[in-house]
């Protein structure tokens, strides 16, 4: 399919809380130990909100640092897309608290719900804006306060989780760029919902004593059907946006995966036969942040000078719903 125009990541900035959280922290807390946690996770400590801070301070933060950095002044942002699972409220979007907090005049923002997929979403979406000549500077945010959501009781869950924000500002390539998103896969499976999903707050359980008591407001997940699908849904959408292209795993520099467990990433490059390497790691420091891991990993990797202008990277996400999906592109 012909495009009239090509979308390319302008700017990367992220947040994360002050408060840490380590594995010591949690042998307080529940029946695990820091050797059990890092065996199976690859995790050792995470950052997590105050009673006060909300997804959207975090967000704000992680959006202010990643339009600082880039060459687009604030009144060229000309839509927000959030996406996120633990918004401040049900409604307003969180997108629309971080308009009022920039002062945004004139301009459409909302959020996207896919689960840890839902910065990949995102950017599918923004992406498509841009092709379009809709827009030509959009401010993509993922962002999660799942701690505040987490069954602290259940000891296979509770180490998995931390808070963060990322952000980039996607922006119309011009001809003479090097820089362009290449291609994006986006995907669902929604008969096999029930294996992560918080039961109780919305439509179908609404709050009540009973709900509050069953802990049905926090995470619920089986950890082995995840695991199994998460490394067959980044593969596929992975391989597919590769031939699509004509590309294979060896034109790629840097593969940045969810950080949802440190056994899926290395299942996942195993898999593709890309070497560890290669693949953008930093879930030892952050936990599993859903939607935000990738911009934040994204972000650290651009701080540490390893991305680099030029360089051919792949993202790719899986998430509640079931859904899944991969980005291509030349940073």
């Amino acid at each position: 399919m012909s495009t009239r125009y090509a979308a390319k990541f302008a700017s990367f900035g992220s947040f994360a809380p002050a408060k840490i959280l380590n594995n010591f922290d949690l042998e307080k807390i529940v029946d695990t130990t820091d050797e059990w946690i890092r065996s199976r996770t690859g995790m050792f400590e995470r950052h997590i909100t105050t009673a006060e801070e909300a997804a959207s301070d975090l967000a704000y933060q992680a959006a202010s640092r990643c339009i600082e950095s880039s060459a687009v002044r604030y009144n060229e942002i000309e839509l927000i897309i959030c996406a996120t699972i633990s918004g401040d409220h049900a409604f307003p979007s969180t997108a629309c608290i971080l308009h009022k907090r920039f002062g945004f005049k004139n301009i459409p923002a909302f959020d996207v719900s896919a689960g840890c997929a839902g910065f990949i979403y995102a950017l599918d979406i923004a992406k498509t804006f841009i092709e379009s000549g809709a827009y030509s500077n959009i401010l993509v945010v993922g962002v999660e306060v799942l701690t505040k959501i987490t069954n602290w009781n259940d000891r296979n869950t509770c180490v998995l989780f931390g808070d963060g924000a990322g952000a980039t500002v996607l922006s119309r390539a011009n001809p003479r760029d090097i820089s362009r998103i290449i291609d994006s896969v986006i995907c669902a499976d929604g008969s096999q919902g029930d294996i992560l999903f918080q039961a109780a707050g919305g439509s179908r359980k609404p709050a009540s004593h009973a709900t509050v008591d069953a802990n049905e407001h926090t995470v619920y997940m089986e950890g082995n059907k995840i695991y199994k699908n998460a490394i067959r849904s980044m593969y596929a959408s992975s391989d597919e946006v590769l031939k699509r292209n004509n590309m294979s795993v060896e034109d790629v520099d840097w593969v940045i995966p969810h950080q949802a467990n440190l056994r899926i990433i290395e299942g996942l490059a195993d898999k593709m036969k890309v070497p560890m390497s290669k693949v953008i790691v930093n879930i030892e420091k952050y936990g599993n942040t859903s939607s935000a891991t990738i911009p934040l990993a994204m972000d650290e990797a651009l701080r540490m000078r390893k991305i680099r202008r030029g360089d051919i990277i792949l993202l790719t996400s899986f998430g509640a719903g079931l859904t899944w999906g991969s980005i291509l592109a030349r940073y």
